[in-house]
């Protein structure tokens, strides 16, 4: 599989800014059909794996199969899921949004446990998208809150992405023997340097690129990667001193495939992202792989980078969630004071 071309990103931005959510990809006379809601930036992503297991399965089977997508903000596609949307699997970008779906009883108690690595085939970091030149001098967190500098970031209420920039831009305060005050003065100077908080990550890639509006963007390593291959000269990336090591979770929606008769077919699908093939489509997609050889492989799309977890500065993803970003939580006050 080959990097996605210049114009399979800008179809995907077009998409966005014209409200396409759900993608579908289909094999003739499809026999079962599975809906993966997924988060914003894994649009390409999937666009290559899906075609990839649709005809893996045809292949071990000799039954067709149909995938379709929607992607969003990875709350929001969550709160979707928990709200009605009939997804076969979820493949989000944190693992505070699968546990909302197990606490509603739409996902195992225990998902993390169905799937190797926590049931995250894939993860990334936050890095940062800066345009050519870099004139603004952007190198560490603490540059995105210099008075000037106007940075791009989604929600943290609504995207993944956003969520994991927060706790990055705070975990490197505390990391470095920073103090809590530090860490919230710190985050604080950087979303009162956000100009628009868009409700994901694609739309916040759009509002840099397509835009123009910012100086720096801030989301996973392969998305900034994806659009500095897409649009070569005009972006550069700049890999932070530390940041914060964010995992992809997956899991089966046991309610929806167990009423509909295609938890096998859902289980293979997710079980695909963790064989070779569906780990070297990730790599080439710029997410770090948990298989070794395939890691080595394509050792050059990555920069060495020091990660922490957010089991590590803040107690896990719920402590996280409760304290920083429920209303009213850190993020709430720091905005509002903006």
């Amino acid at each position: 599989m080959a990097i996605p071309s210049v114009s399979s990103l800008r179809r995907a931005l077009l998409a966005l800014a014209l409200g396409s959510a759900v993608l579908p990809f289909t094999a003739q006379a499809a026999d079962v059909e599975l809906l993966n809601v997924s988060y914003d930036v894994a649009r390409e992503l999937y666009k290559d794996i899906n075609p990839a297991f649709v005809a893996e399965w045809k292949k071990t089977t000799g039954a067709n199969i149909t995938i379709k997508q929607s992607h969003g903000g990875s709350s929001k596609q969550a709160r979707a899921v928990a709200d009605g949307l009939e997804a076969s699997v979820v493949t989000m970008n944190q693992a505070n949004d699968i546990d909302m779906l197990a606490d509603r009883g739409l996902v195992a108690k225990d998902w993390a446990k169905k799937f190797p690595d926590n049931a995250a085939p894939y993860y990334s970091t936050m890095v940062f998208l800066v345009r050519k030149g870099n004139p603004k001098g952007i190198h560490d967190w603490a540059d995105l809150a210099k008075p000037g500098v106007k940075v791009v970031i989604p929600n943290p209420k609504t995207a993944g992405n956003g969520r994991y920039t927060y706790l990055a831009a705070w975990g490197s305060v505390i990391k470095k023997g920073g103090n809590e005050a530090q860490a919230r003065d710190l985050v604080g100077k950087i979303f009162r340097n956000v100009p628009v908080l868009d409700a994901g990550g694609r739309a916040a890639t759009t509002t840099f690129t397509q835009r123009q509006i910012g100086d720096a963007l801030v989301t996973f390593e392969n998305e900034v990667n994806l659009v500095r291959a897409e649009f070569g000269n005009d972006f550069e990336v700049v890999y932070p001193s530390i940041s914060v090591l964010a995992e992809s979770p997956v899991a089966v929606v046991d309610k929806v495939v167990d009423r509909k008769g295609i938890r096998k077919e859902a289980t293979a699908y997710l079980n695909f992202l963790y064989s070779e093939t569906g780990q070297a489509i990730g790599a080439k997609h710029y997410l770090r792989v948990r298989n070794e050889k395939v890691m080595k492989q394509f050792a050059a799309n990555y920069k060495p980078i020091k990660l922490f977890t957010v089991d590590e500065v803040f107690g896990g993803w719920r402590a996280a969630q409760k304290r920083h970003f429920d209303d009213g939580g850190e993020f709430d006050k720091i905005y509002q004071s903006k």
